[in-house]
């Protein structure tokens, strides 16, 4: 399997956070599972953190590689798909997460359920 993180999952993978939920912890740490990160998801908590709105490790690309995640680059696709999506989400990472999951054929791991509008899969997470 193939999945994609949002934000906040990785954030809570990295805090050892209790509110990731189980069955996201399970399939992350599934030697099977390949697990990647957006540049999106790095734009974006570099963004809130240089603004004082999150509390995040300043060396995010390093506690990414040592858990052996990929980073996902963004393409041009990936640009046009995230531009062309119905408006139904307003945030634009988000709306590059999930034309990256339909572009790459990653399974998206959110607790967002504004996702689920659009034809994107999801892991099921309860």
């Amino acid at each position: 399997m193939k999945i994609l993180l949002d934000t906040h999952i990785l954030l809570w993978w990295l805090a050892d956070d209790q509110r990731l939920p189980s069955h996201a912890a399970a399939t992350i740490q599934d030697p099977d599972t390949e697990v990647a990160v957006s540049a999106a998801t790095a734009w974006e908590i570099s963004i809130k953190q240089a603004a004082g709105q999150l509390d995040a490790p300043d060396d995010l690309l390093d506690a990414v590689a040592a858990n052996d995640f990929g980073v996902l680059a963004i393409t041009a696709a990936h640009a046009g798909a995230a531009g062309r999506l119905p408006p139904l989400h307003a945030d634009p990472f988000d709306r590059m997460l999930i034309a990256q999951a339909q572009i790459e054929g990653f399974t998206l791991v959110s607790v967002d359920r504004r996702f689920s509008d659009y034809d994107v899969e999801l892991l099921p997470l309860g």
